[in-house]
This record gives structure tokens, C-alpha cells and sequence, in this order.
């Protein structure tokens, strides 16, 4: 049986880091912010956390809440194996893949300093934030009562698995072993 892990999570809490770890374990990757880049950069907007959003939210509004991961399914499906969709924002995206077998929610989540220090390291366009900035971003995609929009803490707790992670990244991807592990001795 093919395995589908989503991996949700707030911002700058590892979600890549488990992504690499699960690659490493012959998972294939597809990325809801990935897509929404390829969309962005259709529309000639810059590439940086407003116009994520911006976009996403409109998509999801215009095609319905899982329209980023019945996409990113359907990709998956003609590769053979297991598979990551990473960056699951909103209910319907859990729910859709629910419906699809042995689909397992990951969340990952850390103080909020330290992510924002490896936000600040990683130095990618859409992270150039103030402090200040990042928490209202991060506010922002945190609750909402529409369902075509990012809702981090409902997705962090419909998840199956959650990681803490405020160590080290060899401690992350013993954790996240660890849980492959027992999936795959389940199924």
C-alpha cells in the first residue's frame, strides 16, 4: 500500500527538515507552497509570504479548499511509492486526502524564537521578515472560520503525529523514524 504523509506546521518549525529526512527514506515530495510559487510567478508576483497567501487563498476560494493537493495527489499517483505532500494549510486539504487510504498528518511545530532564527538563517526571499512581521504573518494563517484559507492550528491538531522540535535536527529525524517505523509495521 502506498503511503501519503502531509506534513503541516507553523512557520520555520522544520517541515523541510522532515521532508529531507523522509526523501532519504525513497519518499517522493510534492509541495502545496511549491505550487503556489508556480502560480505566483505565472501571475508576475513577487515570491515572498504576502503573495503566498494572496494566491493561495484566492485558488482555494476559485477551485475549493483542496485544490493544491488533489493536484499534487494526482501528480503522485503516476510515480510509484511513497509519498510527502508538504505544506498542508486547511482542513479540506486533511480531509480530501483522508479519503485517498493510508494517508498519515504530520505536524511539526518549536518556540516560536527559534524559528524565527532559522526563518532569519535560511535567508530565502519569502522569509525577509522583522520579528514583528513574522508573528502577525504567522497570526494570520493561524485561525479562520473560511475554510479556503489557512487554518495552521486546526491542521497541528487534526494531525496524527506532532514533533516538537527544538533540538537538534539528528534528534527530529529519530523521532520521525521512529514513526515510520510503527506506521509501516502497522500497515
Amino acid at each position: 500500500m502506498v503511503l501519503i504523509i502531509g506534513i503541516t506546521g507553523t512557520l520555520g518549525a522544520g517541515k523541510g527538515t522532515i521532508v529531507e529526512f523522509l526523501k532519504t527514506k525513497g519518499c517522493n515530495h510534492y509541495s502545496v507552497s511549491g505550487a503556489i510559487t508556480e502560480d505566483i510567478k505565472k501571475r508576475g508576483l513577487p515570491v515572498n509570504i504576502d503573495s503566498m497567501v494572496l494566491v493561495g487563498n484566492e485558488q482555494r476560494a476559485k477551485y475549493g479548499p483542496s485544490y493544491y493537493v488533489e493536484r499534487l495527489y494526482e501528480k503522485a499517483k503516476k510515480n510509484d511509492g511513497d509519498c510527502i505532500i508538504e505544506s498542508i494549510r486547511t482542513l479540506g486539504e486533511i480531509n480530501s486526502l483522508k479519503k485517498k487510504g493510508a494517508f498519515y498528518l504530520f505536524a511539526v511545530d518549536a518556540d516560536i524564537k527559534i524559528r524565527y532564527s532559522r526563518i532569519i538563517k535560511r535567508k530565502s526571499a519569502k522569509d525577509n521578515l522583522s520579528f514583528e512581521e513574522f508573528l502577525s504573518k504567522e497570526k494570520t494563517q493561524m485561525n479562520t472560520t473560511d475554510p479556503n484559507k489557512q487554518n495552521l492550528s486546526k491542521c497541528i491538531k487534526r494531525a496524527d503525529f506532532i514533533f516538537e522540535n527544538e533540538g537538534t535536527i539528528d534528534e527530529l529525524n529519530y523521532k520521525v523514524e521512529a514513526v515510520i517505523d510503527g506506521i509501516r509495521k502497522r500497515d
